[in-house]
């Protein structure tokens, strides 16, 4: 078994100081929320940017394909600062459908996408629901007869922006990942109203659209499996990232806001409240770096590193942001604070890839526990 490494290296501190810099001139939380209220709540052009002169989308792209070569090491940093940012844009899409293409690279028509992918040019999404879990059966909402696909999936990530879609269906052999020109005739998008303004899902149509098939059989469902666990596990270092700026944001208030001719940070009761969150987001940040680490080396105990990751992330990042809220007092409840931001972005984060519950089953059944 390889010891794992949860420090983070210089390139990667290199790569955080970056992607932060440029968050913070252009994704300030005041302009993250004049966004949400227009009718183009992604910004498109601040995703060119992190693509395309950052190169973060090529990260898990392997360099002969235009990508960096890099690993979801790299990758987890840059998803820690846009979730502290809870910047709106398609990281999550972008890691599902690259995650998923890599592994059908050995096709003409994905060497020429993956590219495009890569810096940004170009947007994808695969075609699953929010909460769909990485361990569960393979999706059969969609029928494929020869090319031709027919069914609906609702809750797809980042629907609206996307140009390819990489879709699960049922076909005459089985299992298969088609992909879908979200320009061509029979594909239809309808937009869902969000918990989370700052993400986006909708439902995808397809009545007798034509996609290409890229894989089949077992190679389907297991490129498929490989894209979720890569997205479940970033998405742990996204809920860190958002849980950090939670905290720190709350122990800053605390410090300026004094009620009884004190600074409220002086209350036992406060302290202990910060002093619980500070150790649960030390402890998420340790166990999402395992599953990226893991994810890196790609070791047999992926899996169970990404479970852990998202069994304890996924409930800590929506505590981390009812305390944000809470101890923020009556002006956390206003429209004009970013704590609903931060709330908005932590419950939907909760949902996605499955509850709590469903990855401390996983963690029993690959850790041969015993379940009650």
């Amino acid at each position: 078994m390889t010891t794992p490494d949860l420090l983070y290296s210089e390139v990667e501190e290199d790569l955080r100081a970056n992607v932060r810099r440029l968050l913070r001139d252009r994704c300030d939380w005041t302009a993250v929320l004049a966004r949400c209220e227009t009718d183009e709540p992604y910004d498109l052009a601040l995703w060119r940017t992190l693509a395309g002169e950052l190169g973060l989308a090529a990260l898990l792209v392997p360099d002969e394909f235009g990508g960096a070569g890099a690993s979801a090491r790299e990758l987890s940093v840059v998803a820690e600062e846009i979730g502290a940012s809870v910047a709106p844009v398609p990281l999550l899409s972008n890691v599902l459908t690259t995650a998923a293409l890599v592994c059908c690279a050995d096709q003409p028509r994905i060497r020429e996408i993956l590219p495009q992918l890569a810096d940004g040019s170009q947007l994808g999404t695969v075609a699953v629901g929010l909460t769909t879990v990485p361990y569960g059966a393979f999706p059969q909402s969609v029928k494929a007869d020869g090319a031709t696909l027919t069914g609906a999936v609702s809750a797809v990530v980042d629907l609206e922006v996307a140009d390819y879609v990489v879709v699960p269906a049922a076909d005459a052999d089985g299992a298969a990942l088609y992909l879908v020109d979200t320009s061509v005739s029979g594909v239809s998008r309808t937009a869902t109203t969000p918990l989370d303004l700052t993400r986006r899902f909708g439902t995808l149509t397809l009545d007798g659209a034509v996609g290409e098939r890229i894989a089949a059989g077992a190679d389907a469902e297991r490129f498929l499996r490989r894209a979720l666990v890569t997205a479940a596990g970033l998405l742990a270092a996204e809920q860190v990232g958002l849980a950090q700026r939670c905290l720190d944001a709350t122990v800053d208030y605390a410090k300026t806001r004094y009620q009884f001719g004190r600074q409220i940070g002086s209350f036992q009761a406060v302290k202990h409240r910060l002093a619980d969150l500070w150790a649960g987001v030390s402890s998420a940040r340790a166990v999402a770096r395992n599953a990226a680490d893991a994810l890196a080396r790609g070791d047999d105990e992926t899996e169970l590193a990404v479970a852990i990751a998202q069994a304890y992330c996924s409930d800590l990042v929506v505590l981390a942001a009812e305390e944000h809220l809470q101890l923020h007092g009556g002006i956390g409840m206003t429209w004009e604070h970013p704590a609903h931001l931060y709330l908005g972005r932590a419950k939907s984060s909760q949902l996605t890839f499955g509850s709590a519950d469903v990855h401390r089953q996983r963690i029993g059944e690959l850790a041969d526990l015993p379940m009650p």
